[in-house]
């Protein structure tokens, strides 16, 4: 079946002449973006009773822009005075520049991954003497503690905000080709909203192995995966399927 319909289960980029921007012009399909999970911040009180005293940390692990939102939000909250002492210790340049809107950059000692935070680990590693606190959602990889835990640092978790899921009720009756995702979280919102979904000839594109594991083991079929050697966008990836199935 031809591709002329698609619904990418995140907000629309917000940059011009965006990839799916080229992907609708070149391939003449109809995109639409809806978010199937949002943000909650947690209040400070629940931050207290997990016992997290921000008095005793003398650096911050900010692995999103989320984490450098509630982090600051929770600080104020609690009328804790974030001082200029603090390390932060950014999984990417885009969280670092992000930083910039609670603090002078020039002024902070501020250090940065390149983009997965096992490539940060070394920079952590370098001041093993520090305490860390990492705001995180309720939601974490394994992978993040397994690799703190491995530097042998002195470190805690603080889950800052939760991760929600969305009201898509008034989705029931539209009709999507394919249907785009890129966290077990957005597989859990379709199934939550949707319990008696049933994919027929709906095709699920998927980024990540994370995902495509949720997604199959939700009993759905993986029909486009991303990122591959060949396809290391989904974008791309979209593109590459709908060029085969629109040709036939």
């Amino acid at each position: 079946m031809k591709v002329k319909t698609i619904l990418v289960s995140q907000p629309e980029p917000k940059i011009e002449n965006s990839p799916y921007s080229r992907l609708i012009d070149k391939q003449k399909v109809k995109i639409d973006f809806r978010p199937f999970i949002h943000v909650e911040g947690v209040s400070a009180r629940d931050v207290r009773h997990q016992k997290i005293d921000l008095t005793k940390f003398t650096a911050i692990i900010l692995t999103s822009r989320n984490a450098v939102d509630h982090f600051f939000r929770v600080a104020e909250e609690m009328r804790f005075k974030v001082p200029d002492t603090m390390k932060y210790f950014c999984q990417s340049e885009a969280v670092a520049y992000y930083l910039q809107k609670y603090v002078v950059y020039r002024k902070r000692k501020i250090y940065v991954g390149k983009r997965t935070f096992q490539e940060l680990s070394p920079l952590i590693k370098k001041y093993k003497d520090e305490t860390f606190l990492l705001p995180s959602s309720d939601a974490l990889k394994r992978a993040v503690p397994e690799t703190l835990n491995s530097l042998n640092i002195t470190w805690e978790r603080g889950i800052f905000y939760k991760t929600v899921v969305s009201d898509l009720s008034d989705l029931r009756d539209v009709y999507y080709d394919i249907l785009v995702f890129f966290s077990p979280s957005g597989i859990k919102s379709l199934l939550a909203n949707f319990p008696d979904f049933e994919q027929n000839d709906t095709r699920i594109a998927v980024f990540g192995n994370s995902t495509i594991k949720a997604t199959t083991e939700a009993g759905l079929r993986v029909d486009i995966k991303a990122p591959t050697p060949e396809t290391p966008s989904m974008t791309m990836a979209l593109a590459k399927y709908i060029d085969e199935v629109n040709k036939k």
